[in-house]
This record gives structure tokens, C-alpha cells and sequence, in this order.
């Protein structure tokens, strides 16, 4: 079913909370001088987006004229990205640099940031995945170089502009080519129009694949889209890198899944999905996938920063998560998503860690975690282990069990390198892994790292993720049967 403008604003419910809460944080911030309060609204905002998405569940809908579409797909991600927006405002209220910030700015860029993530998720046509990546782009330019005198959070916005206006150029060229040879922009013409035998040189269709994949593989931080991911993460505000890390990755993650999957493949009798004739992209990112997890894995060998050591483990991570995107079958997209909720839990649990130690030491090398455990920091210290462990795929952790589906969905498409290569880089990781849980139980303090106090608003959610991080890795069930109905939407017309 397809739904006029008019008509699309009552499935459109969650976005309009985030566009009002927007608009009333920068009216508020210009008659109250308060910082809690913006943080307090920001949350609200959040929350109730979250319930909302939940009540609404999902329906087969294209909204807006076909710009958007509502279905289980889009739902998986709205959620997802809605909980890593409520993660980091949550640790952004608890964040000594961002209290230094103005707060209504800020948190309406964060907001902003997150209604264009709904967007990318959503995305139906060419025109809305441009508009709603440039969206969380130039929100995310912004966050990243929000600390205003800190001249490594400037240096990171700047890398950041430069790397993304190079990516959005090449991205859009390659969609003119698309638009050029299919005569459309709509996904569904699209792949009707490129079906057609005779339809444009395959040749043609492909080069304008890579420059698409420029921007999307950006956004993924994908080799080799890369490189502005480790200046990024560690000059931004830890809220900041934990929502690039967690929430952009995502919103990525669902925008090139819904473009290459729908748009440039089609579903075959056997259940498994088949790229058009001609075309062999899945090969392309066969290679950049196993070079993604072995360039992060051997780059994150040398950090002593934790904030760069976690975002070249994310580019590693991006590099797992793609393992179920190349394989051409809805048990490695069910993979891919239940890893990248995995993901979320772990990879927000560890950020969290790393702030809180900022917040009392005001350090993030790995030398700041000397002797955690036995200086005030036990609970941080068992939390961060749990946290990294999973990361590595240690049994018993939900990152064993994403990584189980990910390697099964793997060998079950007969990709037996790609798994191989996976797991050769599992164990690679563990290496840098153990090295801060080493520092942190097994190093004697100097006696100049200072000590760690408890902080109860972060404890109360790094306590929920480490117990998350745990539990879904004995009783997974729900979790990974949620992610395989999230993909009725491949399986026939809305």
C-alpha cells in the first residue's frame, strides 16, 4: 500500500516526536539557561520515540509517495537506532566534557543526527537515502567538533568534513549513473529496469556501484572508507564516538543491505538472493570484507589509546558484520543483524568504561587502567572484561553467539575462506583485547593514575549492558528470531 503525503504522518509518529523535540530544545535554550534540562527533554524525547516505535510495530507501507518505506526491516532499525540514541544522551548527561557544552545545541544536533539514522533505514528511493545520509553527516561534523577549545575534537570535525564531502560526491555520481541507466530512482524501478536484458552495460552498472558503495562503505567504515574512523572516534566526545560506533553504523548497515539486496538483487525459488546478471558485486565485497577485519584487527595491535584501540576494533567489527551481508542469503542478513545488535550492547558497554575512567582521571591510554581493579575501579574493571571478551567472541558472551551465526551462515554458503579468515582474525583480536584486562588485574598502580568513584547514573546502565552482554549470550532465542522476521519485507511486494 501506498500512502499520499497527508496520510503517511500517522505512521510517521516517532519522527515527528524527534522533529518537535528539536525544535522546542532550541526555543528552550534561548529562554532557560539550565543544562540539566535539555538533557532531561533530549531523554524524554528518546524514551517516548522508543515506546512509539514499539506500539506502531510495523506494516507493509510506503509512505510519502514511495519516498520511505514502513515495513519489519525499517522496524528493526528504527529500534535499534533509537536505543543507541537513548544510550548516548544517557551517557552524555553523565559526561564531564559534554557538560561543557551547550547543552540545548548539542542536544538537538544529537536528535537531529537520529531522525536522519530513521531516514536512512527507511530510505525507498535514491533522492531519500542522499538526503538523509548528508543528514546525519553534517550533524555528525558537528558533534564530532563540539568541543569548542579541545583541538583534537576540531582536527577530528575537519578530517571528518573532508573525508565525508569526498565520499558524498562520489556516492552521488554513482546515483546519476543509476538513475541515468534505469530511468528511475525508486529501489523497486530500479531493479525492474536493471531485470531487463539489454537494460545499460553491466559494465556501466558496476562502476556506478563502487562510487555508490563510497559513501554507503563510508558510513560502515569499510576499507577502504576507512580512515577518518581512528581520528574520528578518538578526537569526538566519548558519547559522541559511541554513537558513531553504534547508531551510524547501524543506520549504514540498513541503507546498504536495502540498496544492493531489494534494489540490485532479486530473490530466487530456493530462498537464497542472486545479484542481476553481469553485476558481481557480492565478489567486491567478499574482498573488502576479509581486508576490513584483518586491516582493524592488525592496526589496533598498536594502540595505546583506548578510544583509537575501540575504533579499529569497530572498523574490525564492520569488517564481522559484513560476513553475512556478502554471502547472497537471508541466514547471513539475519546473522548480520542479530551481530550488529550484539554490537550495539558490547561496543556501548566498552565506550562506557572508557568515560567513566576519563571522567576521573582524565586520561584514556591504556596506562590509566593500571591496576583499576584495586584502586577503586572493580566494577568498571569486571564490566570492561566482560565487554572486551565478548568483542572477541569468548563463549558465554552475546559476541560469541553473533559471531557463531555469523561463521555458520559463512560455511552453510560454502564461503569457507571468508569464515576462515574470520576466525583467524578472532583470534588476532584477542591479543589487544586482553591487553587493557591485563593492565587493569594484573599491573600495580604507580600510585599517580588516581582513583576511580562510583558514579551511579553511569553504573546503572553499565551495569544493564554488561548484564545484557551476558544474558543474551545463554538465551538468544528471541533475539535471533526477532532479526529473521524483521526480513519479511525481501520476501514479497508490500
Amino acid at each position: 500500500m501506498q500512502l499520499d503525503n497527508v496520510a503517511s504522518l500517522s505512521h510517521f509518529i516517532p519522527e515527528l516526536v524527534l522533529s518537535g523535540a528539536i525544535v522546542l530544545l532550541i526555543l528552550l535554550d534561548l529562554i532557560i539557561v539550565n543544562r540539566r534540562v535539555a538533557g532531561a527533554l533530549a531523554m524524554a524525547a528518546s524514551v517516548a520515540t522508543l515506546l512509539l516505535v514499539i506500539a506502531g510495530g510495523a506494516s507493509n507501507t510506503w509512505l510519502f509517495n514511495g519516498m520511505v518505506v514502513f515495513d519489519s526491516f525499517a522496524f528493526f532499525f528504527r529500534l535499534l537506532i533509537t536505543l543507541a540514541t537513548i544510550v548516548a544522551v544517557w551517557m552524555s548527561i553523565g559526561s564531564v566534557e559534554v557538560r561543557r557544552c551547550e547543552q540545548g545545541e548539542y542536544y538537538a544536533i544529537l536528535l537531529s543526527a537520529s531522525l536522519g539514522m530513521f531516514l536512512m533505514a527507511e530510505a525507498n528511493n535514491l533522492l531519500m537515502a542522499y538526503l538523509s545520509l548528508e543528514l546525519v553527516s553534517l550533524t555528525s561534523y558537528i558533534l564530532t567538533g563540539f568541543l569548542k577549545h579541545n583541538r583534537r575534537s576540531q582536527e577530528a570535525a575537519l578530517k571528518y568534513l573532508i573525508y565525508g564531502g569526498v565520499a558524498s560526491g562520489t556516492m552521488i555520481y554513482g546515483m546519476s549513473w543509476i538513475f541515468g541507466i534505469a530511468g528511475g530512482l525508486d529501489f523497486g524501478a530500479i531493479n525492474a529496469a536493471l531485470s531487463q536484458s539489454g537494460t545499460g552495460s553491466s559494465l556501466a552498472v558496476f562502476i556506478a556501484l563502487v562510487l555508490i558503495l563510497a559513501g554507503m562503505g563510508y558510513k560502515v567504515a569499510s576499507v577502504p572508507f576507512h580512515m577518518w574512523a581512528p581520528d574520528v572516534y578518538t578526537g569526538a566526545p566519548i558519547p559522541i564516538t559511541t554513537f558513531l560506533a553504534v547508531g551510524s553504523k547501524a543506520a549504514g548497515f540498513a541503507l546498504l543491505t536495502r540498496f544492493f539486496y531489494p534494489a540490485i538483487s532479486h530473490l530466487a525459488a530456493d530462498g537464497n538472493w542472486q545479484a542481476l546478471s553481469g553485476v558481481d558485486w557480492p565478489q567486491l565485497l567478499l574482498v573488502i570484507c576479509m581486508i576490513t577485519m584483518t586491516l582493524g584487527n592488525l592496526a589496533a595491535l598498536q594502540q595505546n589509546n583506548m578510544k583509537r584501540l575501540l575504533a579499529y576494533s569497530s572498523i574490525a567489527q564492520a569488517g564481522y558484520a559484513l560476513m553475512g551481508f556478502v554471502v547472497l542469503s537471508n541466514d547471513g542478513l539475519r546473522a548480520m543483524m542479530f551481530y550488529l545488535i550484539a554490537y550495539y550492547v558490547m561496543d556501548a558497554g566498552a565506550f562506557l568504561v572508557v568515560m567513566i575512567v576519563a571522567n576521573a582521571t582524565g586520561h584514556e591510554d591504556i596506562d590509566a587502567y593500571r591496576g583499576l581493579a584495586w584502586r577503586g575501579g572493580l566494577v568498571p574493571a569486571v564490566a570492561l572484561a566482560i565487554f572486551l571478551f565478548s568483542l572477541t567472541g569468548i563463549p558465554l558472551t552475546v559476541g560469541f553467539i553473533g559471531k557463531f551465526y555469523l561463521f555458520a551462515a559463512a560455511i552453510r554458503g560454502q564461503f569457507y575462506i571468508l569464515a576462515l579468515v574470520g576466525i583467524i582474525n578472532s583470534v588476532i583480536s584477542l591479543y589487544y583485547y586482553v591487553r587493557p584486562i591485563r593492565t587493569m588485574f594484573l599491573d600495580e598502580p604507580e600510585g599517580d593514575e588516581g582513583a576511580v568513584t562510583a558514579e551511579a547514573w553511569n553504573y546503572g546502565l553499565m551495569g544493564a549492558l554488561a548484564a545484557a552482554t551476558i544474558v543474551l549470550g545463554l538465551y538468544w532465542g528471541p533475539l535471533i528470531d526477532f532479526a529473521g522476521r524483521s526480513l519479511k519485507f525481501f520476501i514479497g511486494p508490500a
